[in-house]
């Protein structure tokens, strides 16, 4: 009998998490899920186990309590860890700082010590394209794109935890750690069992459309109309979170093929911009609803045009977008329709 695969998935229950809790069983590995639900809702689980047609196993606690976290590493052999488990939104970052610092970086450090105790050397870390700020003369980045100014409290902690690996390796740790810097993860499960649950008003382009699809919100603010792009809006590189989670899993198969220790950075998006204008008309084409929406005054920390070159994630892992764009705003909204209709 083939030997259980067990991955520790920090922050399992989330968004990118649960889609890739769902991708990883479908690779045969057994998923273990630790989460202490401050992000994330508890019904991910039942829709996760509803998918994969299996019982999950989770542990609820805080990877930021050493003694708890090393409990599990204590009841599991893990091959491997994909570590999202984080606070996210780029607005409460800047009113709450102190929160993101202990959470994002103490999560990390805690999950990396622990590897390292256990001897489980192969770690996916969730990072981000808010590590490279706003890129001057660049609007598509590389992996040798220098880090920029993040834009806020959120994406200098994924710099800190980028550093704190690079830093880890260059030590000798007998470590292997591959950096998915993705870039605006969007949609849902095909199913639409699981999907986006942002906490409170959301702080993503997506949630907020079909949010006010359904009514939810009476109108759609887009900040800025005089940005220099085709419509004069905001653009970006929104990736389907089914394609962000097969990432992660082609992410872990590579790892375990290494040998040596190292840390290795991937852009994970589609390779194309689309703007928020785009959007929203694409939601209106798959909806068949007018969306209520109005130009606002530009946002703060917003950057005009950014997208991935991702020809080293497709050279590496063989790895590269699935699904397009109108297929994450059509999960979208029937994930919203599902959560509207219960």
């Amino acid at each position: 009998m083939s030997q259980t695969k067990h991955i520790l998935v920090t922050g399992g229950a989330g968004y990118i998490g649960s889609h890739t809790v769902i991708e990883l069983i479908n690779a045969g590995y057994s998923p273990v899920i630790a989460d202490n639900f401050r992000n994330s809702h508890k019904s991910a689980i039942s829709g996760i186990s509803e998918i994969a047609q299996q019982e999950i196993i989770l542990r609820e606690l805080d990877v930021c309590d050493l003694d708890s976290f090393d409990k599990v590493f204590n009841e599991f052999s893990f091959v491997g860890i994909i570590h999202f488990a984080a606070l996210k939104a780029v607005g409460e970052s800047v009113e709450r700082p102190l929160d993101y610092y202990r959470n994002n970086v103490l999560g990390l450090l805690n999950c990396i010590e622990l590897a390292e105790k256990h001897k489980v050397r192969n770690i996916v870390f969730s990072s981000s394209c808010t590590v490279y700020g706003e890129p001057k003369g660049e609007k598509i980045v590389n992996e040798k794109t220098e880090m920029g100014v993040a834009n806020a409290p959120y994406g200098y902690t994924k710099q800190i935890g980028e550093q704190m690996i690079n830093d880890v390796i260059q030590s000798g740790a007998d470590l292997r750690i591959l950096n998915l810097r993705y870039f605006n993860p969007v949609g849902a499960h095909p199913s639409s069992k699981i999907g986006e649950l942002p906490i409170g008003k959301p702080s993503n382009l997506l949630p907020f459309v079909t949010q006010t699809g359904v009514g939810i919100h009476d109108a759609l603010k887009v900040f800025g109309n005089d940005y220099n792009t085709a419509d004069g809006t905001c653009i970006r590189d929104y990736v389907h979170v089914m394609d962000v989670a097969s990432a992660h899993v082609k992410g872990i198969e590579w790892l375990e093929k290494q040998s040596n220790s190292f840390v290795e950075i991937l852009n994970i998006g589609t390779g194309k911009g689309t703007s928020v204008l785009e959007i929203i008309h694409t939601f209106e084409e798959v909806s068949g609803k007018k969306l209520n929406w109005e130009f606002a005054e530009r946002r703060e920390g917003d950057i005009e045009e950014i997208y991935a070159d991702v020809s080293k994630a497709k050279k590496l892992l063989n790895w590269s977008n699935e699904r397009t764009v109108k297929d994450a705003v059509q999960d979208a909204w029937n994930w919203e329709l599902k959560l509207k209709n219960g």
